[in-house]
């Protein structure tokens, strides 16, 4: 295949523009959005957040804040008459307050420390609820200090008891603020109920537990917490029936095995125990794609209601969908918008639902639906120009059977020019219980443009194939998903769309941990680059900060009770065996999967002549290659395509 057109290069990744945030206005007429754009003219590079406001039906926009800051989360007041937003623009992130109809922002909160989650007004539109960690002078770091927490930092937070987001209150009027907790646990996902008497949230990282499942908790206006579900599980993201009777939630029960999916369930103010909603849907409700854009919305899962439904984005395989759940249980499910992409509510007035959605060949776009007609319209084309000048890659999509004969479904990017045999990258997903599909994922378009063809395959422990393929590797990482994957390899070159002499692999968190395991197993591929891995099960379950309970859940014992389990899971077992050309990238402030873990893998592949070398990513964390600033996102591209071509 050739084409005229250029193809994607790594410089394109900073002319590209990505939704962050957006926000339906009361009367379904407007949308305020936020976009993410990097100024490169700079040393270093600086991200910049501005938020637009646009007409629905004209497509009339304009841009409401400066360049010079990073300006997100827009709230509507209940009125419309007013935009609350969080800006940088005076130091710290506070909460700004900005006519719609035109004027000068003023600021709300002065926080010492500033302020961490979106505005919420409340339904009278005279507070406006938000999350902040500790507000008290930080202690000097050059001195000495104990804690006696379970998960005592988090990877991107820092040190638990002075980043866990406490749940506050401001007075719009008055500009006087509130606490309302200060139990320790870290808030998220607020929700005003409709009478305006509490707050909704979910509260995760309490001082006495291991675990990082989320639970529902009510919080009054003026403090106090009650527990809805406690001990009962896992919960995601929640939401008030409008009668304000009843919370749904997306979760899973206590005593299933990690990687359940998700149903979305529903259990009232009062208590008692809680009604699954979708047991006979068997797709991943709240599930997502992994993607690489630097895009906070498509991790924060959502629930809309309104005249009996809740729509919730629903993961299907490849595929994010948003359905509607009738919340009293009385009819089955039904899909409102779906396709090859990956997509989110945002919100809903009258029949126009509004939802952004994003596909291997397009990053974030918001869209509309008519309920009533059926009718979808795109509202924003952000790189509708960049991407029509270029050639893009081409798609196949992959469906195979693993060892035992399970399907296996994965996908292939080729490359618009040179045909096939294409050299190859395998890409492999992190969680593990997460999923590749039908979403950006800029590291793709650049192989490709570089004419790699990329393989990508949902392997057992994905999310959105039932319980059983997702639960498949408890106790035995390493069997399962590494055949499958292998099997993926096997399939794509007998297609003869790979060249088997020139392969390459690699893949973050878990896509490391896979690829470290796979270059002790077999000297097939000719250059790897696992990212932010897990290599060492027994180490990992005591500096990981989930280390305790994640690896307990994944192998089914602590180390010293089923040391041979840890021992046969772990990669660094076998790193001895490695003749693979090994870039390992590590995040120097990663908490999920701490440098110890690339540093003993590096050790061992130095020792044994193998050719390996550490690219070092100072101050970011577990997703910093991802989410984090310009260098560390440019750092990883250019060192992951300078890698593969050095090699193959």
């Amino acid at each position: 295949m050739t084409t005229e057109r250029p193809t994607i290069q790594p410089n394109d990744y900073f002319r590209l523009r990505f939704l962050q945030d957006a926000a339906l206005s009361p009367d379904g007429k407007a949308v305020a959005y936020t976009v993410l754009h990097t100024e490169t003219h700079t040393e270093p590079a600086i991200d910049r957040k501005v938020i637009c406001l646009q007409e629905i039906e004209s497509g009339y926009t304009k841009q409401l804040t400066q360049e010079n800051s990073l300006n997100h989360s827009p709230a509507w007041s209940p009125d419309g008459s007013q935009l609350a937003f969080i800006s940088d623009r005076a130091g710290k992130p506070q909460i700004f307050l900005l006519p719609v109809d035109g004027g000068e922002a003023r600021r709300l909160t002065e926080l010492p420390n500033g302020v961490g989650s979106a505005p919420l007004w409340s339904p009278d539109g005279k507070t406006i609820a938000f999350s902040a960690g500790a507000q008290d002078e930080a202690p000097d770091p050059a001195l000495p200090y104990r804690f006696t927490r379970p998960i005592y930092r988090f990877d991107a937070l820092g040190n638990t008891e002075r980043s866990n987001q406490n749940v506050w209150a401001v007075k719009v009027e008055e500009g006087a603020t509130s606490q309302l907790t200060d139990d320790g646990y870290h808030y998220a996902g607020l929700r005003w109920s409709p009478d305006g008497s509490r707050l909704l949230a979910i509260g995760t990282l309490g001082s006495e537990s291991h675990s990082i499942d989320g639970e529902v908790r009510l919080i009054g206006r003026e403090g106090g917490v009650t527990r809805l579900t406690a001990d009962w599980g896992g919960a995601d993201t929640a939401e008030w029936t409008p009668d304000g009777a009843a919370i749904l939630f997306a979760g899973a029960p206590a005593g299933t095995d990690i990687g359940t999916q998700n149903g979305l369930w529903r259990i009232p103010v009062s208590g008692g125990q809680p009604q699954n909603l979708t047991a006979d849907l068997p797709f991943h409700v709240a599930g997502r794609l992994q993607v690489d854009m630097p895009s906070t919305s498509v991790r924060q899962p959502r629930i809309v209601c309104a005249d009996g439904y809740a729509y919730v984005r629903v993961q299907c395989g490849g595929e994010v969908g948003i359905y509607r759940v009738r919340w009293d249980g009385s009819a089955a499910p039904e899909e409102v918008v779906g396709g090859q992409r990956f997509c989110e509510v945002v919100g809903l007035a009258g029949e126009r639902l509004l939802f952004w959605a994003n596909r291997l060949n397009d990053p974030l776009n918001l869209y509309t639906k008519d309920l009533r007609t059926g009718e979808e319209r795109q509202i924003t084309h952000l790189n509708d120009d960049l991407l029509a000048g270029v050639a893009l890659p081409g798609v196949e999509h992959l469906r195979f059977p693993g060892e035992d004969g399970v399907e296996v479904e994965g996908w292939l990017l080729t490359p618009p020019t040179g045909s096939a045999p294409w050299p190859g990258f395998l890409y492999i997903h992190g969680g593990p219980h997460s999923a590749f599909g039908h979403g950006f994922h800029f590291d793709f378009q650049m192989l490709a443009g570089a004419g790699y063809a990329v393989l990508f395959i949902n392997q057992r422990a994905s999310t959105g194939y039932g319980d059983a393929f997702a639960t498949a590797i408890k106790g035995d990482w390493g069997h399962l998903d590494y055949t499958d994957l292998l099997a993926g390899v096997d399939y794509a070159i007998d297609k003869g769309f790979l060249d088997p002499d020139r392969l390459a692999l690699g893949g973050l968190s878990g896509g490391g941990n896979l690829t470290c395991w796979i270059v002790g197993q077999t000297d097939r591929f000719k250059a790897a680059i696992p990212e932010n891995p897990v290599t060492n099960w027994v180490s990992f379950y005591g500096v990981s900060d989930i280390g305790p309970w994640f690896a307990v859940e994944e192998l089914g014992g602590h180390p010293h009770e089923i040391p041979e389990v840890y021992r046969r899971c772990s990669p660094i077992t076998y790193a001895h065996r490695c003749t693979t050309p090994t870039l390992l990238v590590q995040g120097e402030s990663d908490h999920r999967c701490p440098p110890e873990q690339s540093e003993q893998f590096y050790a061992a592949l130095k020792v044994n002549g193998c050719p390996v070398e550490m690219l070092r990513l100072p101050g970011s964390p577990h997703g910093g290659a991802i989410t984090g600033a310009p260098a560390l996102r440019r750092a990883q591209n250019a060192a992951l395509l300078e890698w593969v071509q050095k090699w193959t």
